[in-house]
C-alpha cells in the first residue's frame, strides 16, 4: 500500500510537470559580476566589466556593493568605483540589480572593512543599516537600478564567514528598503540546500541558485544528475510564487573551486566547466520556465580568455545575450 502511495506522488508529480511546462517560455540571461573577485584573478576589472557590456553585450547584471568597498574606514566613503559600475551600466540601458546588507556574493560572503572587528555589534548593525539608505538614495534616482537584493541567501548560514542574521533583522532591512524606494525586492535562496521557506515569503521577488555540481571536503565533487528542472518549478509552485517573480540568481557556469582558480590546472578546471556545459546548464535553466537566468562565473570566463588564451566559455555564452 505504501509503495503504491509513493508510486502514486510521483506519477502526479511527473504529470504535474508535464503538464506546467512552457517549451515556447524562453528566460532572459543576464550575469552577476564581482569587482574583487576580478581583481583576485589579478584582471584589470574595468577592462573586463566593459568587456561584459560591450563584447557579450550583457543587458541584465547583478552587482554587489561590499561594505569593504564603500566604507573601507570608519566613516570614510569611497563611491568611486561603484558609481563607475552604474554609470557604465546606465550608458548601455543595462538593468541592475544591486545587493544591499552584509551577507553579499562571492566568498567568505560576508565582505566587512577591518575596522568592524573591534567594533560593539550593535554600532555594526546601526552602521549597515546606514549605509543601506545611503547607497538606496545615491542610486535611486538611476535608470539603470531595477531592482534591490537584500543579502545574499542570509539564512545559508553553514556556508560563509558570517555572522547569522535573523528573520527580524531581514524584516527590518526589507522595511527600511520599502521605506525609502518603490522597487522591487529580490530575497535569494540555496537551490539545493533550502526549502526556502520562509525567504520566498518575504519579498516581492526570489532568486534560486543552481549548481549542478558542487565540492564538499568530506564528500568530494557531488552532481546534482538526479534533480530534473521542474523541481524548481515545483518548489516555487508550493510556495505560491509566481514564475515571472522567480529567477535563477546564480546558475552555475564556472567549476567549483576547491582550491581557488590560481592555484588549480586549467585543465582540471575545464574538465569541471567548459563551453558544452555552459550551454547545457543554460539549456537547463530554461526548462525551469523561470522569466530570468543569471550566469555565475563571468569573471573566471573573461580570466580564460585574457590570461590564459582560451576563449571558448566567453564565446559559448555570447549568443544567450543576443
Amino acid at each position: 500500500m505504501i509503495i503504491f502511495v509513493i508510486v502514486l506522488i510521483c506519477v502526479g508529480i511527473a504529470y504535474w510537470a508535464y503538464s506546467t511546462y512552457q517549451p515556447n517560455r524562453q528566460t532572459a540571461y543576464g550575469v552577476t559580476f564581482s569587482k574583487e573577485f576580478a581583481q583576485y584573478l589579478d584582471l584589470d576589472w574595468k577592462q573586463a566589466y566593459s568587456a561584459i557590456l560591450n563584447d557579450l553585450n550583457v543587458k541584465y547584471l547583478r552587482l554587489p556593493v561590499y561594505w569593504n568597498m564603500i566604507e573601507p574606514e570608519k566613516n570614510i566613503y569611497n563611491w568611486e568605483d561603484i558609481d563607475w559600475q552604474v554609470n557604465e551600466a546606465a550608458k548601455k540601458d543595462v538593468r541592475l540589480i544591486l545587493v544591499l546588507g552584509r551577507r553579499q556574493p562571492r566568498w567568505p560572503e560576508c565582505h566587512d572593512p577591518v575596522w568592524v572587528e573591534d567594533t560593539d555589534p550593535q554600532e555594526v548593525r546601526a552602521k549597515l543599516l546606514q549605509n543601506m539608505e545611503l547607497i538606496i538614495n545615491r542610486y535611486k534616482n538611476n535608470q539603470a537600478v531595477e531592482i534591490w537584493q537584500i543579502e545574499n541567501e542570509p539564512f545559508l548560514d553553514f556556508f560563509g564567514r558570517c555572522p547569522k542574521i535573523s528573520k527580524k533583522e531581514l524584516q527590518e532591512e526589507i522595511d527600511l528598503v520599502k521605506k525609502l524606494d518603490k522597487r522591487k525586492i529580490l530575497l535569494t535562496d540555496s537551490g539545493e540546500l533550502s526549502t526556502w521557506y520562509p525567504l520566498i515569503k518575504m519579498g516581492d521577488m526570489f532568486g534560486t541558485t543552481l549548481y549542478r555540481t558542487t565540492y564538499n571536503k568530506y564528500f568530494g565533487y557531488w552532481n546534482y544528475f538526479f534533480l530534473p528542472s521542474s523541481f524548481y518549478r515545483l518548489k516555487a509552485a508550493i510556495w505560491g510564487k509566481p514564475l515571472d517573480a522567480t529567477i535563477v540568481a546564480e546558475l552555475q557556469a564556472e567549476p567549483w573551486f576547491p582550491e581557488g582558480p590560481q592555484q588549480t590546472d586549467v585543465d582540471k578546471q575545464l574538465k569541471r566547466m567548459n563551453a558544452d556545459k555552459l550551454k547545457a546548464n543554460a539549456d537547463y535553466a530554461n526548462k525551469t520556465n523561470f522569466y530570468r537566468t543569471y550566469f555565475w562565473g563571468v569573471e573566471w570566463w573573461y580570466w580564460l580568455k585574457t590570461a590564459k588564451g582560451n576563449s571558448s566559455v566567453w564565446d559559448a555564452a555570447k549568443p544567450y545575450f543576443k
